[in-house]
């Protein structure tokens, strides 16, 4: 009967040296690497060099003998080994999060060409020096002839021809150059290259361990490879969809959904490790799938990240460098064709990246920048390093080679990159694109989670879409939601024409208590509410009973629209034409100011700002921040109004801005009648005293009173 052999306690003891070691000298060097403004990746893998045979294996053997526990290898090279590929099968999770299919698919001809051109001209490179190198270069165990000799050729042009994804984006986030136009074709291709480098990487090593090379071979291996991966990204996600909805729903947290990463990467690495493939590219598909998954619990990937980045990762490259000797390359021969492997790796890569641009119509400065970018290697081609090692193909000598140049490349991409965009700013297009989407991510409402959007086919829900659909993004996917006895009845064509454009998905909830069906559902990683509100239908209660339920525990934002009082029991709001925006400062009222910029932004509609200085004391910390500082309430009013300005300026909206002195209701329902607004878009923070909602004396007052459409941005004041 089989059993577990326990590790002796000086195993032990040199085992728990070897990590902190080797994570310590990792963290350092790639922070000092860092610091000089190159990947991080460098140092780490540089910190392998360092404690490996190259270094100290040379200035103190004794100690180096001590720090690998000789005699004991096999035991202590299993116990790192194991943690290093648990590292990079977390590093292709990681990988596959930043995987955007739909990004790959957009760009269209530009990433096509770049990639084509970026993969095709290495590949070639890489096998004539594949079929040119010594020897010397080819794995141990093999004659170098025939067959064997292809596998060797093989490998070499896979490392040689493949970007890292993980490093190119490091180092373009780093420079802040990911949201430039050349920056996501560099992304887009290089999550291409990811891609084809892990099938090429599952066949070649398939090709490797059987030692036949033919069409039948090749589909044994790629056949059920591609299975595998359709059910993954069908069955499988609809398995990881499933879990992470049902932990959303008992409100587990991020413990949950990092749970079910962890299980997708074990459970995918099974069965492509069974398949002959490494393991690594099931992680990877993993991490895919749990990034499309729209039940994903945003933290999880930064879990994952600090836990990979922080611990696994650093030890992977480190090991990987433990196993580089360059005292391998101390005769003239072993180092003249490592200078050639990196030299064709380098250029190979510029040129067939640089073709593929200049052929797609990009500028020269955008080709070149995608030829110093997509030059960046890292964890893939040490992942082939180490798989060639481990098949025969690679030995010591090639193993070094090929380690060598994600190192070299790295920091050629880094510093290229560097001197390629300097004082290069784009297009004017380009510009404005960039300025939009930094006032986006400054947003605290209108951003990319998911809209939920209730709906019982009448008008007040339709306006509720009307005014999202102008205020988010495009690409923000919209849940229409009916629930209730008559959820199969709801007519809802109306409401997802409204939202042309966006990715619609419709929700049946059979839930008699369609406040908790609402509830249920927004808990399911979902950004924002849109409710639309009728009149009040009883005392008692803000707009209805169905609405003061949803707003009794909402956790997230809610928008409440509430339809003009001129449209009848079926009318819907035309185009805006001016929008009256109360301005105070609060979270809540620069919510509101985010979306009325946006439909400004879309419409042209007419943004007027209005403070009322009267009541500045009321409006929340800031103004008390300012009345300390000896301000008078006008100064702080036109503070807040420039504020706000310069808020609408970064969407290309132009405001009026007002200051008034009197009552709030009073002076906004003033305005609207005066300049005829059509529109008006203010916030609350949502208050819930006793468990019921209480949005403040204000807002219910401009809800009852007011002729024009009113949009309520109300925002979760307790929790």
């Amino acid at each position: 009967m089989a059993e577990l052999i326990p590790i002796e306690e000086h195993e032990l003891l040199v085992f728990w040296v070897q990590l902190f070691v080797i994570v310590a000298f990792a963290r350092t060097l790639g922070w000092m690497m860092r610091r000089i403004g190159l990947p991080g990746v460098i140092g780490e893998l540089g910190a392998g060099l360092v404690l490996g045979p190259s270094v100290f294996g040379t200035l103190w053997p004794e100690g180096f003998n001590w720090f690998l526990n000789e005699g004991h290898e096999e035991v202590q090279s299993a116990a790192l080994l194991g943690i290093a590929w648990v590292g990079v099968a977390l590093l292709l999770v990681v990988t596959g999060f930043e995987t955007d299919l739909d990004l790959i698919r957009k760009l269209g001809k530009p990433a096509a060409l770049v990639t084509t051109g970026s993969l095709i001209l290495p590949l070639v490179g890489g096998l004539v020096i594949g079929y040119l190198l010594p020897l010397s270069f080819v794995g141990e165990g093999t004659d170098g002839q025939g067959a064997e000799r292809v596998n060797f050729a093989l490998f070499v042009a896979l490392a040689l021809s493949v970007s890292s994804l993980a490093v190119v984006a490091k180092i373009l986030s780093e420079l802040g150059l990911m949201r430039r136009d050349f920056g996501q074709i560099t992304v887009a291709a290089g999550m291409a290259n990811d891609v084809v480098g892990w099938l090429l990487l599952g066949v070649f090593t398939g090709l490797a361990t059987s030692g036949e090379i033919g069409v039948g071979q090749i589909l044994r291996t790629v056949v059920p490879l591609f299975v595998f991966v359709g059910i993954a990204m069908t069955l499988g996600q609809r398995a990881v969809d499933g879990a992470l909805r049902g932990l959303r729903r008992r409100d587990a947290g991020v413990s949950g959904a990092l749970t079910v990463a962890i299980i997708s990467m074990l459970a995918f690495g099974v069965v492509t490790q069974k398949l002959g493939v490494e393991a690594v590219l099931g992680a990877f598909v993993a991490g895919v799938v749990l990034h499309r998954s729209r039940f994903q619990h945003e933290e999880t990937l930064h879990q994952i990240e600090g836990l990979t980045y922080g611990f696994f990762a650093p030890v992977f490259f480190a090991t990987a460098g433990l196993r580089v000797d360059l005292r391998e390359l101390g005769n003239r021969t072993a180092i003249l064709w490592t200078l050639v492997i990196i030299a064709v790796a380098v250029v190979a890569k510029f040129i067939g990246a640089y073709v593929g641009a200049r052929l797609a119509g990009r500028s020269q400065r955008g080709a070149l920048a995608l030829g110093a970018g997509l030059n960046a290697r890292g964890a893939l081609e040490i992942v082939i390093a180490t798989v060639g090692a481990a098949v025969g193909v690679f030995n010591t000598v090639s193993f070094t080679a090929i380690v060598l140049v994600p190192v070299v490349t790295s920091v050629i991409a880094s510093v290229g990159l560097r001197l390629v965009v300097r004082g290069w700013e784009g297009s004017e297009d380009e510009v404005a694109r960039l300025e939009r989407e930094a006032a986006l991510a400054r947003n605290l409402v209108v951003k990319s989670g998911r809209l939920l959007i209730p709906t019982n086919g009448k008008p007040a829900s339709i306006a509720a879409a009307q005014v999202l659909h102008l205020a988010w993004p495009e690409e923000t996917a919209a849940t229409v939601l009916t629930a209730g006895e008559i959820c199969d009845d709801v007519e809802v064509e109306p409401l997802i024409n409204t939202l042309y454009g966006r990715q619609v998905e419709h929700r049946k909830v059979r839930n008699d208590d369609v406040a908790e069906a609402i509830l249920s559902e927004s808990n399911l990683g979902f950004g924002v509410i849109g409710l639309g509100a009728n009149e009040r239908d009883q005392e008692g209660v803000v707009i209805s009973r169905l609405v003061d339920d949803v707003l009794s525990t909402s956790r997230i934002p809610v928008v409440l629209v509430r339809r003009a009082h001129d449209l009848g029991p079926r009318g819907l709001p035309a185009a805006f034409g001016r929008c009256v925006v109360p301005v105070a400062g609060t979270a809540a009222s620069r919510a509101a100011s985010e979306i009325a910029f946006n439909v400004s932004a879309n419409l042209g509609t007419e943004i007027h700002l209005l403070h009322v200085t009267r009541a500045t004391a009321d409006h929340g910390l800031l103004d008390s921040i300012l009345h300390r500082d000896h301000q008078s309430p006008q100064e702080i009013g036109q503070r807040l109004v420039d504020q706000a300005s310069v808020m609408a300026g970064e969407l290309g909206v132009d405001p009026i801005t007002a200051l008034r002195d009197g009552d709030n209701a009073d002076e906004i329902l003033a305005m609207v009648s005066e300049i005829e607004a059509d529109l008006v878009v203010m916030g609350a923070n949502l208050r819930r005293p006793d468990g019921r909602p209480f949005l403040g004396h204000t807002v219910e007052r401009i809800l009852r009173e007011c002729d024009a459409t009113v949009a309520l941005v109300l925002m979760p004041f307790d929790l």
